[in-house]
């Protein structure tokens, strides 16, 4: 494989072939044995705590697969982001958005999915594996409910696993730490730098109004 592009501290060169590693045992052989906690700590069925946590959680990273390649689509809500039916089952509304539907495009593909679960100021991450269905029906929509608006559609997801992530990751990336990023670009500025005519700074004036 070919370097495509210098890094900032001058290692790799364009005209560098990069070594990579192509099978499982030169992949094992970096590394220690696997740590049994973190197989221990698996679970196929909600448990109390599981059900306890997913329940406290307001966003969730959703990563789906389909023709086309991979997606990672960020999810929020006011309450719980996703709603457990029961021990195996969790459904995840998909409230208004651009209407890409590129998870949902991927589900009714390929209905793997996973699913990362943060809670504010935690730095503990929950991990679910699964398979999901999309639903329109009525009465899958109806449970969920926004001042009277309902999704178009909801993402029934069935559990294979679901286990915690440690918290080194979060903790590294002082992610919770409330100290804002400086000088970041805007919604605005992005679609500007592709669209030159677009007028980015109005669009970010009127961006909260417009999410309400």
């Amino acid at each position: 494989n070919q370097i495509e592009r210098v890094d900032e501290g001058g290692g790799f060169h364009r005209d560098r072939a990069m070594k990579t590693i192509s099978n499982i045992d030169a992949l094992e052989a970096l590394y220690d044995i696997v740590s049994p906690n973190s197989l221990r700590k698996v679970v196929t069925r909600l448990t109390p705590l599981y059900r306890d946590w997913i329940n406290a959680s307001r966003f969730c990273v959703l990563s789906t697969v389909g023709p086309e390649g991979t997606d990672g689509s960020p999810r929020g809500d006011i309450g719980p982001v996703a709603r457990i039916m029961d021990d195996t089952t969790l459904m995840l509304p998909d409230w208004r958005g651009n209407n890409r539907m590129d998870s949902l495009r991927n589900i009714v593909r390929d209905g793997r999915v996973s699913l990362m679960f943060m809670a504010n100021g935690s730095t503990s991450v929950v991990r679910v594996n699964g398979t999901a269905v999309l639903s329109d029906d009525a009465a899958v929509t109806g449970l969920f409910d926004q001042k009277g608006a309902h999704p178009r559609s909801v993402i029934v997801i069935t559990m294979d696993e679901a286990y915690f992530q440690c918290a080194k990751a979060l903790m590294r990336s002082a992610l919770w730490s409330g100290e804002a990023v400086e000088g970041l670009p805007t919604a605005g500025d992005f679609i500007k730098e592709q669209v030159a005519e677009f007028d980015g700074k109005t669009y970010d004036a009127g961006y909260p109004e417009y999410a309400k």
